[in-house]
């Protein structure tokens, strides 16, 4: 993934958590950046002490309202009701659409705060260059929620139909009709400053219309529409979304032989808590025996 990122030339493996200045010598790297959210080790050593004593440490302002944590207490969220597929015996639908959607940007589950962008902030991300007159252009859809190497394996090969790849990222409440209550997990911007990270995306539609139209392809001079091997659901009128493409001969089915989907990451996620839990819950049972045999003597 760290390898895809479009602003990465080099990734060490295994780098040592606390960074030496051996590691940077070893790679030629004039310096270490970092996030202004300390890091310590166990005993609570500044992580990049080494490097900030020898003056080649530079350090940037972290970005607020997205974090790892942030997302995995919004996955634990589909705890609460086991993860139902079943609208019925899953969270209230409204509440869980307020957690992408709310104009606060604030969940009302976890109460973290959600990451809302600037238009500099896309500005940033973005390629900023067009297509060559003849540029072959493709086009791909989906929610690309927590963004992974399946996804990215995906675009990999959907990079390899054409020489431009632009990706349609579906607006939340369209996700949320064919993923169920509770997602996407990311709400939309932060699904597609995802995407405009990886080094095979050229363009980026925001909120993209579900059903791709023969407007659509004539107005962005697409020549190939792709699509994995994930089942493809109707529109909301029962109709094939990529119905015209297919007439005209222009939409591929890529196999990028990775099966990883959003939903087995937030599996794990699941599995693992109750893992945590049930650890917690022998230790506290093994400390209040301990306790009460000493009570006894």
């Amino acid at each position: 993934m760290v390898r895809a990122i479009k602003w990465v030339d080099e990734v060490v493996e295994n780098a040592p958590y606390v960074t030496t200045l051996e590691t940077l010598d070893t790679y030629n790297c004039d310096f270490c950046v970092h996030g202004d959210d300390i890091t310590t080790t166990s005993d609570g050593t500044d992580t990049y002490h080494l490097v900030k004593a020898a003056e080649r440490y530079k350090e940037c302002k972290r970005t607020v309202g997205i974090s790892t944590t942030d997302l995995v207490g919004r996955m634990l969220l589909v705890t609460k009701s086991h993860h139902e597929r079943d609208e019925t015996k899953g969270p209230n639908k409204n509440d869980l659409k307020e957690v992408g959607l709310s104009q606060d940007g604030r969940s009302p589950y976890t109460g973290t705060k959600q990451f809302v962008p600037t238009t500099k902030r896309i500005a940033q991300f973005s390629e900023g260059h067009e297509p060559k007159p003849n540029d072959k252009i493709v086009y791909v859809a989906g929610a690309f929620d927590l963004f992974h190497v399946g996804h990215l394996d995906f675009l990999e090969k959907a990079s390899q139909y054409g020489d431009y790849l632009i990706v349609g990222i579906h607006s939340d409440p369209v996700v949320n009709r064919y993923k169920g209550s509770n997602y996407p997990i990311m709400n939309l911007h932060e699904r597609v400053l995802s995407v405009l990270t990886n080094k095979y995306v050229s363009e980026v539609i925001i909120g993209a219309p579900y059903t791709v139209t023969m407007q659509m392809i004539n107005d962005f001079k697409i020549d190939a529409v792709c699509h994995g091997m994930t089942p493809i659901l109707p529109d909301v009128d029962g109709s094939d979304p990529y119905e015209i493409p297919k007439e005209i001969g222009i939409f591929h089915r890529i196999d990028s032989s990775n099966d990883l989907t959003s939903d087995m990451i937030v599996q794990r996620i699941i599995r693992n808590k109750f893992l945590f839990e049930e650890r917690n819950k022998k230790k506290e049972a093994k400390e209040v025996y301990i306790e009460n045999m000493i009570r006894k003597q």
